[in-house]
């Protein structure tokens, strides 16, 4: 059975836990507005609950989508509401829920199917196919219309579908409705079945046909932080550590009670007294408007990781300073050995067809191709923790900026600002020409998916577990310069802590992966129409001498979707030099 996630509105959250991380919270709050007061954590069911199944359900609420059913055996295609089908739940085992056929003539109460074709738009817009007027294009629909649908073939593509009405005998091919010159644009009814409604004004976007479980059927919007510390000492320190038990700490004589040495013995070395003033002197730091130094999530951040100062030390950040990789000293400063880390990750909502992560930020997307997840302002949002570990490496900002100035160099930046210029008109994008992230970024990025492939294979965590966090600007930019790059687990299991990961950030292994790694980028394996690739002016994509095969990372891993990559800033290559960064003659 296909099923949709709802919104926001349906949740319950009685056994969502709160996680915490103000950083976090307070730019959602610029991005989705002050009524955002907390993030959850998914509902999970406690495991006293789950021998009983007299317990209430737990868990994230869905609904059946596609609402359109077919039986295998007989063909017969209705939709849920029909009473065609019936649905056949097991308490015990809710994964063998099913909707099957009663009626069926060729078979005994056969499992019934989910349809593989959908609508959706670029405004985020998803209904069910439109098969009834579909069967009967130019022609009054049938009523009642009793449709069946059949597959001839065996390569299970579209060409080889088949919908029939049996009331008049129409039958029309699947494979007319991706070909527009057969089939004129489908009108698009903007429907958010997530939740349950129909946008007031006409959607003007042409709806696509896509299948189920389609690549660009959703695409998630979520801004993730770093969680440092922001108190200078200890006892603030510990109260922002246990914040959701002190949150509602109302008097003097509450605190003396709630952090007795019985109840939280980390506050024995304190009075009553100087918590609950620690207490009092948060909430004031909590109620004033952040600062502009706030405004950007990595700068804080970049602060903490470049220092690696004692002090910074907390339960969720262990940085420990190393001099640099072996061999690359003229280029790299010391490297930060991030022994435990934590991310917090929210979702803020999402888009259909086209992706709007491709932005610096979370909080420079647009906001008009963004689908809500709830029909009102959302007090809360859906929240992950990802505790793992990982490296932190900074480019030389002397020789960056030496290599910035090359000429070969700023006509390659000129090339990519072209590229994205294109790429963003593409796709009806404001203001296309800004947001470009400079070349120092392409190095840096092509820098990290370089070492993540080079890593993955001696660590021990697969490649999809394996992510990036970069942090780059420009001397001439609000609290720059930056040029560093945090590689680190991105698994939110028990594998992001496997210590793998930081016995790399040795100088010795590093030094010797980082050269290994840059050997391999000298020749890919689709050379040479990978090395001669340029970046392209057409819209489609914005990378040049880069591919699966020798640069390109997981999805999840990267955090431009696999743009903004060229092998040529890193190492010469037989169709490009002058414009690489490293120099191993």
């Amino acid at each position: 059975m296909s099923a949709l996630v709802m919104g926001l509105d349906d949740w319950d959250t009685t056994y969502c836990r709160e996680i915490m991380e103000e950083r976090l919270l307070a730019a959602l709050q610029r991005r989705v507005g002050d009524q955002l007061v907390r993030l959850y954590l998914p509902p999970i069911s406690s495991e006293d609950m789950l021998p009983n199944p007299a317990t209430p359900a737990v868990g994230v609420p869905v609904t059946p989508f596609p609402r359109w059913l077919r039986c295998p055996m007989c063909h017969t295609l209705a939709t849920v509401d029909s009473g065609v089908f019936q649905l056949q739940q097991d308490r015990y085992r809710p994964e063998r829920t099913k909707f099957v056929h009663t009626g069926c003539t060729k078979a005994d109460n056969p499992p019934a199917l989910t349809v593989r074709f959908l609508l959706a738009c670029r405004e985020g817009h998803l209904t069910d196919f439109p098969w009834i007027e579909y069967v009967h294009a130019g022609v009054t629909p049938c009523k009642p219309a009793r449709l069946t649908m059949e597959e001839q073939g065996v390569s299970e593509d579209a060409s080889d579908v088949w919908v029939k009405c049996l009331e008049c005998g129409r039958p029309r091919n699947m494979g007319e409705a991706f070909d527009r010159d057969k089939f004129g644009p489908f009108h698009c009814p903007g429907h958010h079945p997530h939740l349950r409604t129909i946008d007031q004004q006409e959607c003007s976007e042409e709806a696509r046909p896509i299948l189920l479980g389609a690549s660009n059927a959703w695409f998630p919007l979520v801004m993730s932080a770093l969680s440092i510390p922001r108190a200078t000492d200890r006892l603030m320190r510990l109260v922002e550590e246990r914040w959701p038990d002190l949150r509602d700490v109302s008097s003097l004589d509450v605190t003396r009670y709630a952090t007795a040495p019985s109840r939280m013995p980390v506050f024995a070395g304190f009075t009553a007294e100087q918590i609950w003033e620690t207490i009092q002197a948060k909430r004031q730091r909590d109620s004033q408007p952040a600062g502009s130094e706030e405004e950007d999530l990595k700068t804080p951040e970049w602060e903490v990781l470049s220092r690696a100062e004692p002090a910074s030390q907390t339960p969720d950040l262990s940085l420990r300073l190393v001099d640099p990789p072996m061999g690359f000293e003229q280029y790299f400063e010391g490297t930060v050995i991030v022994e435990r880390i934590r991310e917090v990750r929210a979702l803020m909502g999402f888009t259909r067809i086209e992706s709007n992560g491709d932005f610096a930020e979370a909080e420079m997307s647009d906001e008009r191709r963004q689908t809500p997840l709830s029909r009102q302002n959302p007090t809360w949002l859906p929240a992950s923790e990802v505790r793992g570990e990982g490296l932190f490496i900074r480019l030389k900002e002397e020789v960056l900026t030496a290599w910035e100035g090359k000429p070969r160099v700023r006509d390659l930046e000129c090339k990519f600002h072209e590229s994205h210029r294109h790429w963003r008109q593409l796709r009806r994008i404001e203001s296309n020409h800004e947001g470009f992230p400079g070349i120092r970024y392409i190095l840096l990025h092509s820098l990290a998916h370089a070492l993540m492939r080079q890593i993955a294979m001696d660590c021990g965590y697969t490649a999809a577990s394996i992510r990036e966090r970069l942090y780059c600007k420009k001397p001439d930019n609000a609290n720059g310069p930056m040029a560093g790059m945090l590689i680190y687990t991105a698994a939110s299991d028990s594998e992001g802590t496997l210590g793998g990961l930081i016995t790399l950030g040795e100088p010795i292994s590093l030094g010797r992966h980082l050269q290994q790694a840059l050997e391999t980028l000298r020749l890919c394996a689709s050379d040479p129409l990978c090395a001669e690739q340029r970046p392209s002016t057409d819209g489609r994509g914005i990378h040049a001498a880069c591919c699966h095969a020798c640069l390109f990372s997981p999805e999840t891993s990267c955090e431009r979707g696999n743009r903004y990559l060229d092998r040529g800033t890193l190492i010469a290559t037989f169709a490009e030099r002058e414009t690489e960064f490293f120099d191993l003659r």
